[in-house]
Formats: structure tokens, C-alpha cells, sequence
């Protein structure tokens, strides 16, 4: 069993913002495998899907972008699940728009969701998906930038982006995080 997790913040205010783009992405994977509608549970909204032959649950805590750990703890005990059953997915500011990049382990480089889930853990020795954000314009704040929304131009690079973690997500589940990376991370539209 995989459980893999997109990180965002609850409610409408906050629909596709860039920093709901886990949110968009596993609920696009939930999509493309014809889940059911989400139950509420561990704090958050969790789907269930099989993916060639592996039950996967996906959920998006509804716990905020910072307490974001509180709700993976829960599920990750509940399924009793390791380390290596475990995939994030969040936005990255030191990403270009659109960059999707996979990793084995690691730092959350700034990102507190991934921070939090750290935290709740006590490890970061699990895998994590970034999907680019870009950099605030000088004059934005952090906080306003990544509680807004996508320009129009970059519409179209961000939907390509999401349906590109997809595919990363699906390769990680079936094929294993070294076959995912060397696929989904090498490619310039990587």
C-alpha cells in the first residue's frame, strides 16, 4: 500500500493558488483513476485507487500548508505504513514554473508543509515531489505570492505540470523511485 499525500490549504478561498498545487495534483490522479469521492478522515480528505495491481490512497490534509504533518501522521499510523510507502507532493518557490522534480529524501528547503510532515515523523527519509512555482516578482511578498493565483500565461504551463507529476506519481508506484526520478527528473520539461 503507497500512500501519497498533496499538499495545500482547505476551502475555496484557496483553490488553485500555487500553493495548492499538491491539492490539484493528487486530486488529478484520483481523477484519472476514476476514485470515488473523497471521505473525510485523518484530519483531511482521503480516496482510495489501485494502481496496477497497488491499493494507493491519496489524501490532502485539511489541517493548513504549516500543520500539514499532523494529518499524514494519523494516516501514515493508522496503515502502518514505512517510510518508503510515502510520497509529498508540494509547490517549490526555487523551482521554475512548471519544473516537476522527484527525490528519494531530503531537506524541506524552505517549505513548511514538507517541514511539518517532517516534524511528525521524525524523519525526511521519505519521497517527495516539487512542482515549480517560480520566484515572487521583487516587489510581492512570499505569503501573497504563493496565496495567489497562476497568471493567465502561466496556465497552461502549470496544467502540463500537474498531469507531468501524474505521470511521476504513477511511475514512482509501479516502477520504484530510481526509475521515476531518472524518467520525470532528466528531461528539460522535467
Amino acid at each position: 500500500m503507497k500512500l501519497i499525500v498533496g499538499l495545500g490549504n482547505p476551502g475555496r478561498k484557496y483553490e488553485q493558488t500555487r500553493h495548492n498545487i499538491g491539492f490539484d495534483a493528487v486530486r488529478s490522479l484520483a481523477g484519472r483513476h476514476g476514485s470515488p469521492a473523497p471521505s473525510r478522515k485523518f484530519e483531511g480528505e482521503i480516496s482510495e485507487l489501485r494502481l496496477g495491481g497497488e491499493k494507493v490512497l491519496v489524501l490532502c490534509p485539511h489541517t493548513y500548508m504549516n500543520a500539514s504533518g499532523q494529518s499524514v501522521r494519523k494516516a501514515f499510523d493508522f496503515f502502518k505504513l514505512s517510510l518508503e510507502d510515502l510520497l509529498v507532493i508540494c509547490d517549490d518557490l526555487n523551482l521554475p514554473c512548471g519544473r516537476v522534480r522527484l527525490r528519494r529524501e531530503g531537506s524541506a528547503g524552505g517549505q513548511k508543509g514538507l517541514a511539518d510532515v517532517a516534524r511528525h515523523l521524525g524523519s525526511d527519509q521519505w519521497a517527495r515531489l516539487k512542482i515549480g512555482i517560480g520566484r515572487p516578482p521583487a516587489q510581492w511578498q512570499v505569503t501573497d505570492y504563493v496565496l495567489g493565483k497562476f497568471e493567465p500565461d502561466e496556465h497552461e504551463t502549470i496544467q502540463a505540470a500537474v498531469q507531468r507529476a501524474v505521470d511521476a506519481t504513477e511511475c514512482w508506484v509501479q516502477d520504484g523511485i530510481t526509475l521515476a526520478m531518472n524518467r520525470f527528473n532528466a528531461s528539460a520539461g522535467a
